[in-house]
């Protein structure tokens, strides 16, 4: 809600500044991110022999295979946070499920780059958490009258 200055301008107040800047980090944040899987998609297609393999690790993948992976999630979540920019209705809820989708994909790499997956993990649960912050509850609009 925004309050009515001088003139019939509106202002945010300082509450929706904040919800709009938490939504634009989570926004910047995935285009990053989205980069991020990009270039380690191409490392694992590329040079499948960059990443060691952990002997007997439960969730074994062929390396060319989590190149892919990632190159998937890279375009989803780089195109969800461009979306977000835009400011399209549907990208938060999106957003939420393509980072978790991406901190559960890095999770399963950790064997392969494990400061690197743990990296973007932090990343995406702060994005998920930046995403999930309602703020859409907020008091009564208040304006102040024109003079």
């Amino acid at each position: 809600m925004a309050h009515a200055g001088h003139g019939g301008v509106h202002y945010p107040s300082a509450r929706e500044s904040w919800a709009g800047g938490v939504e634009l980090f989570a926004a910047v944040m995935m285009i990053i991110i989205g980069f991020f899987h990009v270039i380690v998609g191409l490392a694992a297609i590329l040079r499948s022999s960059y990443y060691a393999v952990t002997p007997d690790y439960a969730f074994t993948i062929n390396v060319t295979t989590w190149g892919w992976v990632h190159m998937v999630l890279g375009v989803l979540v780089g195109a969800t946070g461009i979306a977000l920019t835009a400011g399209q209705s549907w990208a938060r809820v999106v957003g939420l499920i393509i980072a978790g989708l991406s901190a559960l994909g890095n999770f399963l790499f950790i064997p392969y780059a494990p400061v690197w997956s743990l990296l973007i993990i932090v990343i995406d649960v702060a994005v998920i958490w930046a995403l999930a912050v309602d703020l859409r509850e907020q008091p009564a609009r208040r304006t102040v009258p024109d003079d």
